[in-house]
């Protein structure tokens, strides 16, 4: 395994994260694994030297995070030599104030998720999607507050405009409040749209890269259709995928990710992997895996080095999108 500093941090990940959005509850998505399905993965990136996993509260409604403690127990891996990631911001129930980036939801969010983890602090404390209903320096206090507390040891954000992160950072400074050292953007091959303004801003300030879906939700696989869906289960039950894919151009990426991946003896979704490791300002892309054979292909990829020429292959049918990802 291949070890980076998370940004301008002192603190090394693995080049791959494993997403745990993928272990929890089916009453929550069809695709998701449960617990004891969960194991194998677990164990097989805890083997490869992946130390780095990322889950949220909102995922499987807190099960994600039950389930993501547990299997760290269960493996009898030391706290220490972990990194584990969680979030803050998406409704957890019904009630007006189980959602959003007030002070109150995050203290109070903070403490469940712990709880639901079973540990002291997480490494990384992450704000899922920016609050409009929310002040920036209210969010900014209780984030800093959290760390000061000793329940996170770094905080990081997800998806937002470039000028909604640089606000939030100058907030922070203005105030002697802790910065985020990390962003986890929606970055692949057939949605690039980060390299405008995000990604030169993230290098510019030595942010750390933690891009989710590198590899599209599984449309690199060769088994999705245009207008949506696919074979497997996740395809056929992933309708947000559909709302970010699929378009005529994607299809163009796609079908070029399959030729280099057939002149490789590869896998479509290697190749797109490989292209964001490929990167020199990733730091760890955020994986998803409901296949072993997946995951370990996922590692494989590390091993991949792509040309010059691959490169302006796999990017030259790109289209600009709408932004996507935000909501």
């Amino acid at each position: 395994m291949q070890y980076v500093n998370l940004g301008k941090t002192g603190m090394k990940v693995s080049r791959l994260c494993l997403g745990m959005m993928t272990y929890g509850s089916k009453t929550w998505r069809d695709w998701v694994l449960d617990e004891e399905a969960a194991k194998p993965f677990v164990k097989k990136a805890l083997d490869a030297g992946i130390n780095f996993f990322d889950t949220a509260d909102v995922y499987s409604l807190g099960e994600s995070e039950r389930i993501t403690g547990n299997l760290l127990r269960h493996f009898g891996v030391k706290r220490e030599n972990v990194i584990v990631a969680t979030k803050v911001f998406s409704a957890m129930s019904d009630e007006v104030n189980d959602r959003g980036l007030s002070r109150k939801h995050i203290m109070d969010g903070i403490d469940k998720s712990l709880k639901r983890l079973q540990m002291d602090y997480v490494d990384l404390y992450q704000i899922h999607r920016w609050d409009y209903n929310t002040p920036i320096e209210e969010t900014m206090e209780a984030l800093n507050d959290v760390v000061r507390a000793g329940k996170a040891r770094y905080i990081g954000a997800s998806s937002m405009f470039a000028w909604q992160f640089m606000k939030a950072q100058h907030v922070a400074e203005m105030n002697g409040w802790t910065k985020f050292v990390s962003m986890q953007n929606h970055y692949n091959l057939v949605y690039r749209e980060e390299e405008r303004e995000m990604i030169p801003l993230c290098v510019e300030t030595g942010v750390g890269l933690i891009p989710w879906s590198p590899m599209a939700r599984g449309f690199f696989s060769g088994n999705r259709k245009p207008g949506g869906g696919g074979e497997t289960a996740r395809a056929k039950n992933d309708p947000f995928a559909n709302e970010l894919y699929f378009r005529d151009g994607d299809f163009k990426v796609a079908d070029r990710v399959q030729e280099i991946a057939r002149e490789r003896g590869v896998s479509g979704s290697q190749v797109a992997l490989a292209w964001a490791l490929n990167k020199a300002y990733i730091a760890a892309p955020i994986i998803g895996s409901s296949k072993e054979a997946h995951l370990d292909q996922a590692i494989s990829a590390l091993n991949i080095k792509l040309s010059d020429e691959e490169v302006k292959r796999l990017e030259e049918f790109y289209q600009p999108h709408p932004v996507l990802g935000h909501s």
